[in-house]
């Protein structure tokens, strides 16, 4: 499903050239955002939220999420002025880990302001992964991908920026197989994470 992308031509881009490099294309006709996230366990840093969750601070960390509100209203603005819709499939392993169970909190406000996230187990992708995992990918529009990358200890590195047409075409099929397999958002976190304890972290937050 993601074969295309493995073996596609990439360069790789250091954080904030990434970060130019996406607003460039998001910016310019662009009519499709398409966002897989794989991994189980990042670091936040500046970010509020996720700084209290790293410090153990379990109902500071949710009450904080409320900042973002203002923030993700008016990105959500600006993707319907530009007309791009976007979609996110959420890959999640059990047990959950501390981060995801953080970051599906996260997720759930940009749900309620109008975010297309749809969730899906990774036992249901084993088929998908005997020799590697699917890619942490973002794709806009049919003009260029990226895989986004991490250093060891979990922080955000960059991208591997893939602009091969052919390659972007099968990854965004195998994308929407995907995202039509996933469950609704809301389902999913009301059944498997509402209740859920809070995390226990600490100083362990970055070996989840």
């Amino acid at each position: 499903m993601f074969e295309s992308f493995q073996r596609g031509t990439s360069e790789h881009l250091d954080r904030p050239t990434y970060h130019q490099d996406f607003r460039h294309h998001y910016e310019n006709g662009i009519r499709f955002l398409r966002k897989l996230e794989r991994g189980q366990s990042f670091k936040e840093r500046g970010f509020p939220s996720w700084e209290a969750f790293a410090a153990g601070e379990w109902s500071e960390a949710l009450s904080l999420i409320e900042e973002k509100r203002a923030i993700y209203t008016a990105q959500f603005q600006k993707a319907a002025d530009l007309g791009i819709l976007g979609r996110r499939l959420r890959v999640v392993e059990f047990p959950v880990t501390p981060y995801v169970q953080w970051e599906l909190f996260v997720l759930r406000l940009r749900v309620q302001l109008g975010d297309n996230i749809r969730v899906m187990d990774s036992r249901r992708i084993a088929e998908l992964e005997t020799d590697h995992l699917v890619p942490e990918v973002v794709i806009l529009g049919d003009e260029v991908m990226y895989e986004v990358v991490y250093d060891d200890d979990g922080n955000a590195a960059g991208a591997n920026r893939i602009a091969d047409r052919a390659a972007i075409e099968e990854t965004s099929a195998g994308f929407d197989a995907l995202y039509r397999q996933g469950e609704d958002f809301m389902e999913f976190f009301d059944r498997d994470i509402a209740e859920l304890d809070p995390p226990v972290v600490g100083q362990r937050v970055g070996s989840c």
